[in-house]
């Protein structure tokens, strides 16, 4: 069964940090691009960073000089460092993955929850 799992998420004071990870399994295609999104509570989710075939990196403005997106090819793991988090970071935080073998197929995971506290 193909799955695409977020963890790492959990309750961090202000000016904290987490990483993120969203890993593909149960099946042999490999991640072609990724994007992160945060659903703040009560709101819908907004785009937050992407990650291309070739390492390009986009971020949403507000996180550019504070979260990282990298890939880990082999482990078909993306991850989002989330660094000086602050309260309005708060939120469900989920991947959206296309694959190499099927560019048409787009994976989305249950997400995981972030908490920062002030």
């Amino acid at each position: 069964q193909v799955q695409l799992v977020e963890s790492g998420g959990g309750v961090v004071q202000s000016g904290g940090s987490l990483r993120l990870s969203c890993a593909l399994s149960g099946t042999p295609n490999h991640i072609k691009s990724a994007n992160w999104y945060h659903r703040p509570p009560g709101n819908q989710g907004q785009w937050v960073a992407s990650i291309t075939s070739t390492e390009g990196k986009i971020y949403k403005d507000s996180v550019r000089d504070r979260f990282v997106i990298a890939r880990d090819d082999d482990k078909k793991t993306v991850f989002l460092q989330m660094n000086e988090l602050t309260p309005e970071d708060t939120g469900l935080y989920y991947c959206m993955v296309w694959m190499i073998e099927d560019p048409q197929s787009q994976l989305q995971g249950q997400g995981t929850q972030v908490t920062v506290s002030a």
